[in-house]
């Protein structure tokens, strides 16, 4: 089954691809020869996957799906939220959100958050959504140089380590975005 998963961001076409099997194949945009970066206009996780899925589906007629994440902090009321990857400006800067962060958090006690992912899946028009969580905390400074986003300063639940300390595969153990994923080659394989 061929699915043109609706992001430009190289990272997450990576996490997923390590969790699914060889019997669904995913394009990138890239891939699929569509350059665009769609808006994330609205202020939930669920709308802004669903926004980009029915984009590309309404651009290329073809089954597709795609995801929102956000880091929810609960000290900060769960920012940054929707707005995880332009938490210090549009320029969506892996260091500058870190920064903004972890200077929100210097002065909180708590430090619990969660990573939430929405996965939108259209299949021949129709939408089905998942959602994948991985609670965790946040770190006072940054550990590790692997993955992308918010991982030197985020522990999961479970671990010692923070996601940028762990190759792909031990991330896979504790993502919210192979959770998501999970649920959603589930539904697929029922299919």
């Amino acid at each position: 089954m061929k699915l043109i998963f609706a992001t430009n961001n190289q990272h997450k076409v990576d996490e997923i691809n390590n969790v699914l099997d060889k019997t669904f194949q995913i394009v990138s945009l890239k891939e699929a020869g569509i350059d665009i970066d769609i808006a994330e206009p609205f202020d939930t996780l669920e709308e802004n996957a669903s926004i980009k899925a029915k984009t590309i589906y309404e651009m290329t007629n073809t089954d597709c799906f795609s995801e929102d994440t956000g880091l929810e902090v609960n000290a900060l009321n769960g920012e940054p939220g929707v707005k995880s990857a332009r938490y210090a400006g549009n320029n969506r800067l892996f260091d500058a959100n870190i920064d903004k962060l972890l200077i929100n958090l210097a002065e909180k006690q708590d430090r619990t958050a969660q990573f939430r992912t929405i996965i939108s899946l259209i299949i021949k028009g129709e939408e089905t959504k998942f959602e994948g969580i991985c609670k965790g905390k946040i770190l006072e400074e940054r550990k590790g140089s692997h993955g992308f986003g918010y991982d030197p300063v985020f522990i999961p639940d479970g671990s010692d380590k923070t996601f940028a300390e762990m190759n792909i595969s031990e991330k896979s153990i504790f993502s919210h975005r192979r959770k998501a994923t999970d649920k959603l080659v589930a539904f697929l394989n029922k299919l």
